[in-house]
């Protein structure tokens, strides 16, 4: 065996283990969240801004899942929406957030998820969303495909938009009348539009078929780095990332099914800087 075939079997087996890893500690995390979700009257829950909400669940997930990866993986940098920024030695990040939809997790709206990204020199690896409501976990690993519960799944086939629903979000990171455009396009084209307040489930409900795609201005990287290595692995395309920017800065969503992609981009276009 090469030393070239050693170093790809080295990648594949560390490749491997951070998936277990970050299927088991997502699905561990959204059950200690689910028991927050269950008496979410009693969250103590404060306003980060426009529609952006935290809780004490939130923090205590996240300090759940900062605990174990440092015990599992102590070179490795993280990046979370709740907590401090930790650099790391091995060039590989861990991108946590720990309930997305804190919006309707505060309200007993049963549509949130736990989503763990590895990504290596800002190249996701892998990607787990668990969505301890329906009891599915999607995930992904490069060049491996993407699974919902072991089943592999696909992004739609279709290439028209009046087959589908596609996913529309909005921060105030963003201007506000952007957004409105591209809904009346989507509209006019005989689509529709679909929100629940939690990106990277809708960027999980694209990868596996139920979306037909999924547009929003700014997302940070916790939100969308792996909902968008499913959709790549499903077979769909992404606007991609830049690798050196995204942990740090964020980046513009658009990903669909590969027969609809080039119309939702154009339709994108004209609101978004693409």
């Amino acid at each position: 065996m090469n030393s070239h075939s050693l170093s790809r079997n080295n990648e594949l087996n560390d490749q491997s283990d951070r998936l277990h890893f970050a299927i088991a500690l997502a699905e561990q995390a959204g059950q200690q969240a689910r028991k927050a979700f269950l008496s979410f009257e009693t969250l103590a829950i404060e306003s980060k801004g426009h529609q952006d909400l935290v809780s004490n669940a939130d923090r205590e997930v996240e300090i759940f899942i900062r605990g174990e990866i440092a015990r599992a993986f102590p070179d490795d940098g993280i990046v979370g929406e709740e907590g401090s920024d930790v650099a790391g030695t091995s060039g590989h990040h861990w991108v946590i957030d720990p309930i997305d939809g804190t919006a309707n997790f505060v309200r007993g709206i049963p549509a949130w998820c736990v989503v763990l990204a590895s990504t290596f020199q800002g190249r996701t690896e892998v990607g787990v969303i668990c969505e301890p409501s329906s009891g599915e976990t999607f995930w992904a690993a490069r060049g491996q495909g993407t699974f919902v519960n072991g089943k592999p799944v696909r992004t739609a086939s279709t290439s028209s938009l009046t087959e589908g629903s596609i996913g529309t979000g909005f921060s105030n990171r963003a201007e506000a009348q952007n957004i409105i455009p591209v809904i009346t396009e989507i509209l006019n084209r005989g689509g529709i539009f679909f929100r629940n307040a939690s990106g990277a489930l809708m960027l999980a409900y694209v990868a596996s078929g139920r979306l037909l795609g999924y547009v929003e201005e700014h997302m940070n990287a916790w939100d969308c780095v792996a909902g968008l290595l499913m959709i790549e692995e499903a077979g769909g395309r992404i606007h991609q990332p830049d690798p050196a920017t995204v942990l740090a800065e964020g980046t513009l969503v658009l990903a669909a099914g590969d027969a609809v992609y080039d119309e939702i981009e154009a339709i994108c276009a004209r609101v978004f800087t693409i």
